[in-house]
């Protein structure tokens, strides 16, 4: 099924943070967010680089996605990186998933927007998941620290993979 145009997508209410804004994807935002697809260093735990093909399509379908957010600093206006949450992920559970440009990594951006969407998902979730590959210790740590668990290890695309559970107050 095609993805509706913008314009029939309804508005999502921005989520804002002590520093962010996260917020639909604007067509302005699609030269940043196609760097998070194509930069070899935020995709090294991805699966690397999205062919140029798919980005195209990609290209055409993120702008007002419902599930998709960028997140902008305020300062600044700056599209930093972009968090997803889509409500039947894997397993049929809401789940998360992030990327953030190099040049805002360590400033604590990241771990702000993923605790935002996953604060806000629960509200009406009963979990969230989130899974990243096992060598990628900086974004477990970032999934810890939100207050997600090691729920599951496994292997996926010829990498060993971990899933990180959170599960909504009052509804283990």
């Amino acid at each position: 099924m095609p993805t509706p145009p913008a314009s029939s997508v309804p508005a999502l209410a921005p989520l804002v943070t002590e520093r962010l804004v996260l917020r639909p994807v604007r067509t302005r935002d699609v030269p940043a967010v196609t760097r998070l697809w194509t930069d070899p260093e935020v995709r090294r735990h991805l699966g690397g680089p999205v062919a140029d093909a798919v980005v195209r399509i990609r290209q055409r379908r993120i702008v007002g996605a419902p599930q998709c957010r960028a997140v902008e600093r305020t300062r600044d206006g700056a599209v930093i990186g972009l968090v997803t949450v889509e409500p039947d992920g894997r397993g049929g559970e809401t789940e998360v998933s992030y990327q953030f440009l190099p040049e805002y990594w360590g400033q604590g951006y990241a771990r702000e927007a993923v605790a935002a969407a996953v604060d806000r998902a629960l509200e009406d979730a009963p979990s969230v998941v989130a899974v990243t590959q096992e060598a990628n210790v900086h974004s477990r740590r970032l999934l810890e620290a939100i207050g997600m668990a090691h729920a599951e290890s496994f292997v996926e695309w010829d990498a060993h993979q971990v899933l990180y559970r959170r599960t909504a107050p009052g509804k283990r």
